[in-house]
């Protein structure tokens, strides 16, 4: 993706860039409105680009629309389905677009979700029609998969199971993901990479493994709380009698000096108080 733009009445999405390798599991992260899911359908070509350039498997994603499409298996938070159709007629439906459609697959993943080939679309429950979305998008052995909020409305079993068929299929097949979530805990177990959108604007983009060793959180009583602390911190946050910042990897010698504690980063502290920071929001009180 290079230099893609995308303009509403009200969002702008920056002429953002970035590359996927195949293999790579890639965690799109970014608050609400942020342009994950706007990015994906512009991929999708669902929706028309402003500006830039997308090429899928060395093809431009609009030339060979179709024949990209046959190698990428996608869901969305909210699933559109023929509502008075049972599921095995879904199925049917949806096999006839695919190439390497597999049957046995299908079959496998119902089974795996507990859904029953019988009932009605519109008898299924949200995260049942989620369950029978990712059902959908494996079993036709895609290259590519675009899951944005796949987690959304799946009770923690039918996340756990998803998260390892996706680990799976990555390891076993070398198959490549990008995967949006508000869970942080479910993106931190299967990404790789990490790309943070914030405003239209990629803000954050590298491994997994060089974003968190750039970062450390520091902690101490409210009385501890220095100036520094403000002026250094990308964000903190304080309570009745104690603050929780975090700071870059440069800054970690000031705040050693301060003998406040420091530790590690987790990727949730490092998506929060960026999101937080760049939204003017640097600061914010819990009493």
């Amino acid at each position: 993706m290079k230099n893609l733009r995308k303009e509403y009445n009200d969002f702008l999405l920056k002429d953002i860039s970035f590359d996927i390798e195949e293999g790579d599991v890639v965690g799109f992260v970014g608050q609400n409105g942020a342009g994950k899911s706007t990015t994906m359908k512009l991929i999708l070509n669902m929706l028309k680009k402003d500006g830039g350039d997308i090429e899928i498997f060395g093809l431009d994603h609009m030339k060979h629309e179709e024949e990209i499409k046959d190698r990428i298996g996608f869901v969305f938070d909210s699933n559109y389905f023929y509502e008075d159709l049972r599921i095995d007629e879904s199925v049917q439906f949806f096999s006839a677009f695919y190439e390497k459609w597999d049957n046995q697959l299908i079959n496998y993943y119902l089974q795996t979700f507990e859904l029953n080939p019988k009932k009605k679309i519109k008898e299924l429950s949200k995260g049942m029609k989620m369950k029978f979305a990712l059902a959908v998008s494996l079993s036709h052995d895609a290259d590519f998969y675009l899951m944005d909020e796949a987690s959304t409305g799946l009770d923690p079993l039918s996340r756990e199971q998803l998260l390892d068929i996706i680990l799976e299929i990555n390891k076993t097949k070398n198959k490549t993901f990008l995967f949006s979530s508000h869970i942080i805990s479910d993106i931190e177990k299967i990404a790789n990479k990490i790309i943070f959108i914030h405003d239209g604007e990629i803000i954050m983009n590298g491994t997994k493994k060089e974003i968190k060793e750039r970062f450390y959180s520091v902690k101490g009583n409210l009385e501890d709380f220095h100036e520094k602390v403000a002026e250094l911190s990308v964000g903190y946050k304080k309570w009745e009698d104690f603050f929780v910042g975090l700071i870059s990897k440069e800054h970690k010698p000031v705040f050693e000096e301060m003998n406040l504690q420091i530790e590690p980063a987790s990727l949730e502290d490092i998506i929060i108080f960026h999101t937080r920071g760049k939204s003017n929001e640097k600061t914010f009180e819990i009493i």
